[in-house]
């Protein structure tokens, strides 16, 4: 201890606060994930739920209004054979 008095402080006393409370709790003691499976899987359903309504009928209408307009495109780029009958 009496080499790291000489380079400064200790990493935990680098600076004096006051009227600051810290709180703290060791690793060993806290749960990294708890109630995952209880909690959060139900919740996101949930979320999901409730949500659906609101997201997947403007993409619905999105992607038919998209695949029409490709077809469309499609169509009217090819020839109408009706036009070149009398052309001979």
């Amino acid at each position: 201890r009496g080499d790291t008095a000489a380079m400064g402080k200790h990493f935990g006393n680098l600076a004096r606060v006051r009227h600051v409370i810290s709180y703290s709790l060791s690793p060993f003691e806290q749960q990294a994930f708890p109630h995952v499976l209880s909690h959060s899987v139900p919740n996101v359903a949930r979320r999901f739920a409730s949500q659906v309504l609101k997201v997947v009928p403007p993409l619905a209408l999105g992607y038919l209004i998209y695949s029409w307009g490709t077809q469309e495109f499609e169509r009217l780029k090819r020839k109408n054979p009706a036009d070149y009958e009398c052309d001979q």
